[in-house]
């Protein structure tokens, strides 16, 4: 019995794994050997690439893409507009967020390839993340982070060139 809710408007390509109770809306595009996990939603237009890992509860508002090679952990959300590069890991619990203080839709965060994202980041509207930064746990990130650094706290602060 499929307990998953797949739109006949979306795209799912070889060697696809998608878990129990899942809900892929139209126009998704899921690239070849992927693995999406149980509880997962992607919203009408999100974009997910080749050999993806996306955890359990990860939960897209749409229009996002996710490039080749990511794995998402548990529980992340992906705001509308979101863009990951390839090779990134996002750990458990991510948010980003793509509206500003009066309720108007900026975008979601633009992150590199090769970002490292600790648990329980919090990715602030329109913010740009550099290829090969590590963002620490707990971080709350506001302003655009360069690439080959390392940011962490609340709000984020530079740390380290890689």
């Amino acid at each position: 019995m499929n307990t998953s809710i797949i739109s006949e408007k979306a795209t799912i390509g070889k060697n696809v794994e998608i878990g129990a109770f899942c809900i892929i809306e139209d126009d998704v595009v899921i690239g070849d050997g992927t693995v999406i996990k149980n509880y997962v939603e992607l919203r009408k237009g999100t974009i997910v690439g080749e050999n993806c890992y996306i955890d359990s509860r990860v939960s897209s508002s749409g229009n996002c893409t996710i490039g080749n090679h990511v794995t998402v952990r548990y529980d992340s959300i992906l705001a509308r507009g979101i863009k990951i590069g390839d090779h990134t890991y996002i750990c458990p619990k991510m948010m980003s967020n793509n509206l500003n203080t009066e309720h108007e839709q900026i975008g979601g965060a633009q992150i590199g390839k090769h970002v490292f994202i600790g648990t329980n980041c919090v990715l602030q509207h329109g913010i740009s993340i550099g290829d090969n930064s590590v963002l620490g746990s707990l971080s709350f990130v506001n302003k655009d982070i360069p690439a080959n650094e390392t940011w962490f706290g609340n709000p984020a602060k530079f740390y380290k060139k890689q």
